[in-house]
């Protein structure tokens, strides 16, 4: 019986750990966005270089509030080496996002926006799956 108490409590952690990540990602879109949006609107700078900026600003996001709001234990120490692993996964996220609209579209026939959405789910827990599994567990 304190077995399965356990796993409820571990379960029920990690459903707190991932609603607060799904908020937080939603947050981190906004900061990109709105960074994306104001540099090409505001400053007239161009969509390919406005991108990569607004995706960097929404991971120095996502990791402020993943670090101080979403997990509750860092497996590492070093927070250079744990912002590295952290944006790795990120960059890998997008690759998946690509391989993943890519699929949906020409191999499954799907709408770009479909494809999209089935994108962002999947994306969503491969990063949050990963950031929880590797930096964001008892050591």
């Amino acid at each position: 019986m304190a077995r399965g108490a356990l796993s409820a409590k571990a379960l029920f952690s990690v459903a707190g750990e991932g609603s607060r990540y799904l908020a937080a990602s939603a947050l981190a879109l906004g900061v990109d966005f709105t960074a994306y949006v104001a540099l090409i609107r505001l400053a007239d700078v161009a969509y390919l270089v406005a991108a990569p900026i607004g995706f960097a600003l929404g991971l120095a996001a996502i990791y402020a509030l993943s670090v101080r709001w979403v997990f509750a234990h860092r497996r590492l120490t070093d927070a250079r080496v744990e912002f590295v692993i952290f944006a790795s996964i990120g960059i890998a996220g997008m690759a998946l996002n690509q391989v993943v609209i890519y699929a949906g579209v020409e191999q499954l026939a799907l709408s770009y926006e479909m494809a999209k959405i089935v994108s962002a789910a999947v994306v969503f827990c491969f990063n949050f799956g990963l950031r929880k599994l590797l930096l964001f567990t008892r050591g």
